[in-house]
């Protein structure tokens, strides 16, 4: 399947936004989501940005005030999906000009719109900025 969640949360471990390729129940998002926010928040800058949790892999990256998380298959490439979580943050901020927490909070819509875009089922299937932003724009336009 490849991707099974990304979370993007906040310094202080809330989380912004939540998308999952798989069923999980709220108690049990709600407790991964603690047990790998802990984990990974707790890490230092000069560890790697992989860490194994459960039957995941978790791979995350931190841009200015949030942290995007990952969760892949452990056959997954982590390389890859730290690219694909660079991909995002380039193309939110194409959109919002330089992305901050707030800007997730206010727009969550338009965030998971363009996560939906990139990722199918678990899978990427969009990699162009203008492809993901096209549909946006034209929304914009409309309304």
């Amino acid at each position: 399947m490849g991707i099974r969640f990304v979370l993007m949360v906040n310094k202080q471990g809330q989380t912004r936004l939540a998308q999952y390729y798989e069923y999980l129940t709220l108690e049990e998002r709600r407790a991964l989501e603690g047990e790998i926010v802990r984990k990974c928040l707790a890490r230092n800058e000069q560890q790697c940005s992989f860490v194994e949790h459960r039957n995941y892999k978790i791979v995350y990256r931190r841009y200015a005030s949030l942290f995007f998380l990952v969760g892949v298959d452990n056959e997954e490439n982590e390389l890859a999906i730290l690219e694909f979580i660079h991909l995002l943050v380039e193309t939110m901020d194409r959109h919002f000009g330089n992305v901050c927490e707030l800007d997730i909070m206010f727009h969550l819509e338009k965030a998971h719109f363009m996560l939906e875009e990139m990722v199918m089922n678990g899978c990427i299937v969009e990699t162009s900025k203008s492809n993901i932003l096209s549909p946006i724009q034209l929304m914009e336009k409309a309304s």
